[in-house]
């Protein structure tokens, strides 16, 4: 069985057919277990998951019934009674917003050992598993969603970073400038940013580029931009290296003629 919580919650069997879960609790029930796959979670936790501070009379016996649909959906043994709470028998795996977590991590190391294109691969993998807001089905996961959503950004800032170790600068840039304007103060979102411009040979946009954030830097927070930034901006003021002219190519020496070809003799008279 796989799982999906990035986005509305979903189970599918291993033959891709989709489980029918029912209403939004019994879909938050199932959201609130994948969330810590193979953990027992106890009835107060999963009665806050689901119901938020809104509980019924009897959560308990509420959740107990909701228990046995999702047993009765998912089959009885992916839903296990564990110390004193319920359990979803899966391995992280099963679950994509875990999936995510682990090729994006492993997309990281090979940007890291110098394999751009093994970690365009596997971070494209990662972030084609988002289908919506995470945990979309969950009437609290505040805290939970932040956290996943940082890791997006962490694993589209990577993916970008890819493209511009590829030589993919033209590529990447419609993608950052557009996450740029969501994020307006990502500061190393922001670097990935100049950083493309430049290689895009758009070395002033680059500069207005800057200035625009550090504004937007002093604007918001009362803050200039960090080391890294302004060491961008240096590096885009300097001008670039000098190619020295071209040599002509030096004469070639021409070779010395040879003897004159003899005359040949006239037929004797």
């Amino acid at each position: 069985m796989r799982y999906g919580i990035l986005g509305t919650t979903q189970a599918n069997r291993t033959d891709g057919t989709p489980v029918a879960l029912g209403g939004p609790r019994l879909r938050a029930l199932l959201a609130a277990l994948a969330l810590r796959p193979g953990r027992a979670l106890s009835p107060d936790v999963l009665i806050a998951d689901i119901w938020g501070l809104d509980p019924p009379a009897d959560a308990a016996g509420a959740l107990q019934a909701l228990v046995g649909r999702l047993r009765r959906a998912l089959g009885h043994a992916a839903v296990v009674s564990a110390d004193g709470g319920y359990r979803l028998c899966a391995e992280p795996d099963a679950v994509d917003l875990h999936r995510f977590e682990r090729l994006a991590a492993e997309g990281g190391r090979a940007l890291g050992a110098a394999d751009p294109a093994a970690a365009a691969a596997l971070l494209d993998d990662a972030l084609a598993l988002w289908r919506g807001p995470v945990l979309a089905d969950l009437p609290d996961a505040g805290v939970e969603a932040a956290r996943a959503e940082s890791r997006r950004l962490d694993a589209q800032r990577t993916r970008l970073a890819a493209d511009l170790a590829l030589g993919r600068a033209d590529r990447a840039l419609p993608t950052l400038l557009a996450l740029c304007q969501d994020h307006p103060l990502d500061e190393p979102l922001q670097a990935l940013r100049l950083r493309a411009l430049r290689a895009a040979g758009r070395t002033a946009e680059a500069l207005a580029a800057y200035e625009d954030i550090r504004t937007g830097l002093a604007d918001r927070l009362g803050a200039d931009p960090g080391p890294e930034l302004r060491a961008l901006h240096a590096e885009l003021l300097r001008p670039p290296p000098q190619t020295p002219p071209a040599q002509p190519p030096a004469p070639q020496p021409q070779p010395a003629p040879g003897p004159a070809a003899g005359r040949g003799c006239g037929a004797g008279g």
